[in-house]
């Protein structure tokens, strides 16, 4: 679901801010596990009318200088592809300080990145796959084979927006974006 849902987020950024022609997508150049988002992205960004650029990250003290390449490029946007380096809570702040100080608006994949201070996020809901597993696990424990079992892809996708820190870089949500955030932190 991460390549579809990169595309997704794209459409949000360009719901939100309709004049947007130019996008930074954050990556990992270490690492290729993010390739399938990376090509999802440039396909519909292509739909889009958007032009990406490849903000690629090549070791922790490298940030600042891809926000610079990058808001050189033309970028007026930044989409964070999921990686587990962006996961954790060093890298996660240096992203958001450097979106604040650039005044990019940022999508992340997880809501817990605008609970500390991202601007949007969309993704899987991150409750929804424990209650799957639970009831997986019940199903086994009264005899069902483990290969009966089908796989399952998330259902429930989340919006969240932060006013705060649309507010931080002199941005306004419009109201119909408003209206499809599952949840807006003000």
């Amino acid at each position: 679901m991460a390549d579809v849902l990169a595309g997704k987020r794209l459409e949000i950024l360009k719901d939100s801010f309709p004049k947007l022609s130019r996008v930074a997508i954050l990556r990992y150049a270490e690492s290729r596990t993010d390739e399938g988002q990376w090509v999802e992205s440039r396909r519909v960004a292509q739909q889009l009318g958007l032009q990406i650029h490849p903000m690629e990250i090549d070791n922790t003290h490298d940030y600042e200088s891809a926000f610079k390449r990058a808001v050189n490029a033309g970028s007026t946007a930044l989409a964070v592809v999921r990686h587990r380096l962006s996961q954790t809570p060093v890298y996660r702040k240096r992203i958001f300080d450097l979106a604040v100080k650039y005044r990019l608006p940022a999508i992340y994949y997880r809501k817990d990145f605008v609970e500390k201070g991202g601007l949007m996020s969309y993704g899987a809901d991150e409750i929804e796959p424990f209650k799957r597993v639970a009831a997986m696990v019940d199903k086994i424990l009264k005899g069902a084979k483990p290969a009966d079992i089908p796989v399952e892809q998330p259902t429930k996708f989340e919006l969240v927006i932060n006013l705060k820190a649309a507010k931080q870089i002199g941005r306004i949500i419009p109201p119909n974006v408003l209206a499809r955030a599952d949840r807006v932190i003000r």
